[in-house]
């Protein structure tokens, strides 16, 4: 075998190893590629209790509950829902009706939060929560081409 073909041979097995490698590690994280699920996601996947997830949706009118540096509050994506739990404090427009993402652990009862993010102003809502959310028709486009939510109380 000549040199030339000897290097071919050895770029192309290079090629062949990094593709195998790339391949297992996208498979080993195709579930945590998704930057978070809707609440029917959630229920819909049946996680074990411990499984750590990004969550988002819109926090339920009427279940905010302040206790102490604690928050209990529900997310919820118009068809499913679930309740979080968290500990410390919450961005400043972190408020019932809006858009939130929550980034935790399930536990039993519902999720467990290490952090929360809450929408930036009145038109934003990540796009993934919007479509979810048109979805189960609870939002809907406004007339100015800003993002309502429909009413659904």
């Amino acid at each position: 075998m000549t040199r030339k073909k000897k290097r071919l041979t050895l770029i192309l097995s290079a090629f062949v190893v990094l593709g195998g490698a790339t391949g297992l590690v996208l498979y080993a994280l195709r579930d945590n590629i998704v930057f978070f699920y809707t609440p029917s996601e959630v229920a819909a996947k049946d996680l074990a209790p411990g499984t750590r997830v990004r969550i988002g949706g819109l926090v339920k009118k009427g279940t905010v509950v302040h206790d102490g540096t604690t928050v209990h509050f529900v997310v919820t994506d118009g068809k499913d829902d679930v309740a979080v739990t968290f500990k410390g404090q919450l961005p400043d427009l972190f408020r019932e009706g809006q858009g939130v993402v929550a980034d935790g652990a399930l536990s039993a009862s519902g999720m467990m939060a290490s952090n929360v993010l809450a929408k930036h102003d009145e038109r934003y809502m990540p796009r993934e929560v919007a479509a979810a959310l048109k979805k189960q028709g609870v939002w809907q486009e406004g007339a100015k081409g800003g993002a309502v939510r429909a009413a659904t109380e």
